[in-house]
């Protein structure tokens, strides 16, 4: 399955922002515990791109990307040490063809209806809503915007999730709702984000 078909099936895209990289494995397994195969590793995380090597390295059965990628330098490095997909905040022209011909998904992010078709036009494989403020503007947007899939991202939760997905959204980028890096890894800690991955799963599911 390609790297798009599986961000389409799986549609949650975990975020970690800012988590020690000692504990990010353990965090990716706890993910996985709860169903959740898609992880995006922030570039402005300590160590990033290590962070992304190993668990590309460990954690076979996840699909590992960088998220918070601002150019095209930094889009190649992370695909260098093994990211499958790129997503940025912003629409950077460049970090889009850059990442395209490298064979890598682009995911950048919008939020104007000119941004958004810009950046698909670009390249962009999805296009990430954000900040995304409320599934009606993810169905408004959609209006004139139906063939640009659609990733919301920013104030997901389970409990409005299934909205945003009635609203059109074909995926998600899910943060501190998941993990909350600044919280201490401990393993009571690691089963409630094993918790969190299964009722985003589920919620999406019914």
């Amino acid at each position: 399955m390609s790297t798009l078909n599986q961000i389409l099936k799986s549609k949650i895209v975990a975020i970690i922002r800012g988590a020690d990289p000692a504990d990010v494995l353990r965090i990716a397994d706890a993910l996985q515990l709860g169903g959740v195969n898609i992880l995006e590793v922030t570039l402005n995380s300590p160590n990033a791109l290590q962070v992304i090597n190993a668990l590309t390295g460990k954690m076979k059965n996840m699909l590992i990307g960088a998220g918070t990628v601002l150019s095209a330098a930094d889009a190649k490095a992370s695909i260098e040490v093994g990211a499958k997909f790129i997503i940025s905040p912003n629409v950077n022209v460049e970090t889009i063809v850059a990442t395209k011909k490298l064979g890598i998904v682009s995911i950048p992010g919008g939020y104007t209806a000119t941004e958004v078709v810009t950046a698909h036009s670009s390249g962009g494989d999805i296009i990430k809503i954000f900040p995304a403020t409320n599934p009606e503007y993810i169905r408004v947007l959609r209006g004139p915007l139906s063939h640009i899939p659609m990733m919301p991202t920013g104030g997901i939760t389970p409990e409005n999730i299934s909205e945003f997905k009635k609203a059109g959204a074909v995926a998600f980028g899910i943060g501190t709702s998941l993990v909350d890096a600044k919280h201490k890894i401990t393993r009571e800690y690691l089963n409630r984000i094993t918790e969190n991955a299964r009722k985003f799963m589920q919620a999406i599911a019914d």
